[in-house]
């Protein structure tokens, strides 16, 4: 009977709970079998580790397996190797088994004393354990390919160079341009791209009429920062396949500058009009140079042929909202998520989306249909947002209870989210003249989450509001304390001694903090350009607004570039900036009081 249990246990291990022949060595997926697929109606190319002469990996041949002594002493040590590994001590496991494949020499032993190794993220041990594993089963593709992984992660190219020669050698002329690809592919993982350069260049010096020799040879290049040399390899690929497209990227990649890269690209889409991978390309290129009527122009081209391309859908879609052509952006994304929910495809994420075509609804005041577009966002990353944007909009249209009542009910995730309901609920009250109330939800957030410096200062701004300066001042100083590189504290705290007159000292002070902190931050340039104003100094008041103004034409920084050119005397200046204010927003707190202030009639 004790036999019986040994022989059911020893196979359990070895077939069921560690399956060694069957299961991934997961945790590193790089070092899975790299297969490329051939051409469509050809079989596929042998993979790197493949044996010479072997046409396909279910052709490989097999290793025996040994006839192992079921002892008493094995199923112990094996036993002993798997309890540790469970309770964390992953040494005594790999030790174990490692032992326990030489002793029985048995591939399944060694490939389970790799994965240990490699579940913790030890190449050295696993290493040591695949070269026994390749050793015990020398036709093994898997031990194989995972021996080469090893070797090029550890940086030892001079090991593996001759498997590499000897794969290209002996695979079949056809499958040649493949592997050699496979092998770049491989190699473009090893942290060393110089020494990867150089092995493929040894590689695939005897095959310099394949066009796959200079795509490799331009992608490590590029890879290594050689940019020249992969316009030259991109160059010679072109020059075996004139229509090569991934060879005409590869030279727009490299290109020294984004000119260079247009002109290759258009040039290439005069004699190949065809070319879609280029045209996008060439698209994306043109947005990025912010040429937006010659990227549409691209994109339109591209659905006059395939009308149904998402990809070129969506980029319709946003770049519509980026040149703020809402009728576009409305009619494409809309298309787009027509097609997709017509053919889903688990790769495509409609929420970016459904956030833009909400974002239009509401910018327009059509506030059932942005409703209507964020109700579809499904749980996932962007939902607790859509919620929380659905409850502005429900206050926007009237109705607080429901918008308060539609954040009580959301189901947070951790700290952040926590806060941001309650950030948004105050911002609801705010918003409805509640300010009080408002306030109140935040002191009460700040109980639970005293020192968080996102809650303080949302606190302090409300404070403020409320004509709470000392609340506000608090929680300034307290952030201040917490996060000493926090210019937002130093800025809000300056300005506001500044707006009040008081402390001028101190108000410079903390805003030359922030100023330090950010310098190109417009909002504490136009805090810097107001305590000059409130210190009497107007030319340097004046340099700071302008500079301000001119970064970001905001109506308050041009209310105060107003107030101090007023001042000084130039007043058509001035009232021709507080009248360009008025355009941009009427019920401006700030300039209502300043007009009120200085009489300025418009």
């Amino acid at each position: 009977m004790k036999n019986a249990l040994v022989i059911v246990t020893l196979s359990v291990l070895l077939s069921a709970g560690t399956n060694l022949q069957a299961q991934p060595l997961a945790p590193f997926k790089a070092l899975q079998p790299l297969q490329l697929a051939a051409k469509e109606g050809q079989k596929s190319a042998a993979t790197i580790n493949q044996p010479a002469g072997k046409k396909a990996v279910g052709d490989a041949q097999e290793d025996p397996l040994p006839t192992l002594d079921m002892s008493e002493d094995l199923l112990f040590k094996l036993l002993r190797a798997e309890l540790a590994y469970q309770r964390g001590d992953w040494q005594l496991a790999y030790v174990t088994m490692l032992v326990a494949a030489q002793e029985t020499r048995d591939p399944r032993l060694a490939r389970r004393a790799a994965e240990i190794a490699l579940n913790v993220k030890q190449t050295g041990e696993a290493l040591s354990a695949v070269r026994l594993w390749r050793e015990l089963a020398p036709h093994s593709d898997e031990a194989n390919q995972f021996y080469l992984g090893l070797v090029v992660l550890g940086e030892n190219l001079t090991e593996a160079k001759p498997i590499f020669v000897e794969r290209l050698q002996e695979v079949t002329p056809q499958a040649r341009g493949l592997l050699i690809l496979q092998i770049q592919r491989l190699l473009g993982r090893t942290k060393d791209k110089d020494a990867a350069f150089t092995l493929q260049e040894e590689l695939t010096a005897p095959y310099q009429g394949l066009v796959e020799t200079h795509i490799a040879l331009a992608q490590a290049a590029f890879a290594k920062g050689d940019l020249p040399r992969a316009r030259l390899e991109a160059g010679k690929a072109l020059a075996i396949k004139p229509d090569l497209e991934i060879a005409v990227l590869m030279q727009a990649q490299s290109a020294a500058g984004r000119e260079e890269a247009l002109q290759t690209l258009s040039g290439f889409l005069k004699n190949y009009p065809k070319s879609r991978d280029v045209r996008t390309a060439y698209a994306k290129i043109l947005i990025d140079d912010k040429q937006y009527d010659e990227a549409r122009n691209q994109f339109e081209i591209l659905l006059k042929d395939q009308p149904k391309d998402l990809t070129i859908m969506y980029a319709m879609g946003i770049l519509g909202a980026q040149m703020n052509d809402r009728d576009t952006a409305e009619k494409y994304l809309g298309a787009y998520l027509k097609e997709l929910e017509a053919n889903p495809d688990d790769e495509r994420d409609p929420v970016q989306a459904l956030l833009i075509l909400s974002q239009i609804a509401e910018d327009r005041k059509d506030f059932p249909a942005a409703l209507k577009w964020l109700a579809q966002v499904e749980p996932g990353p962007a939902y607790f947002e859509a919620q929380v944007r659905s409850a502005q909009i429900m206050a926007n249209t009237g109705d607080l209870s429901g918008a308060r009542n539609l954040l009580s009910h959301l189901k947070p995730e951790g700290q952040r989210e926590q806060i941001q309901i309650m950030v948004a609920d105050a911002q609801l009250l705010r918003d409805a003249n509640r300010v009080p109330e408002g306030l109140a939800v935040l002191a009460k957030g700040l109980e639970r989450f005293p020192d968080d410096t996102g809650l303080l200062y949302d606190y302090a701004m409300l404070a403020e509001k409320a004509n709470r300066f000392d609340l506000m001042e608090n929680a300034l100083r307290k952030i201040i304390k917490l996060a000493p590189n926090n210019q937002h504290a130093y800025n809000a705290l300056g300005y506001s001694f500044a707006e009040r007159n008081i402390h001028l000292q101190e108000a410079y002070t903390l805003i030359d903090k922030a100023s330090k902190l950010a310098p190109e931050d417009p909002f504490i340039m136009d805090s810097m350009g107001w305590i000059y104003f409130r210190l009497g100094k107007l030319m340097e008041a004046e340099d700071f607004l302008r500079r301000a103004y001119a970064i970001r034409p905001d109506v308050e920084i041009g209310v105060h570039l107003g107030e101090v050119l007023w001042i000084k005397g130039e007043k058509d200046a001035a009232q021709q900036l507080l009248r360009d204010a008025n355009q941009k927003d009427p019920q401006n707190d700030l300039l209502k009081s300043t007009l009120a202030r200085l009489k300025i009639k418009l």
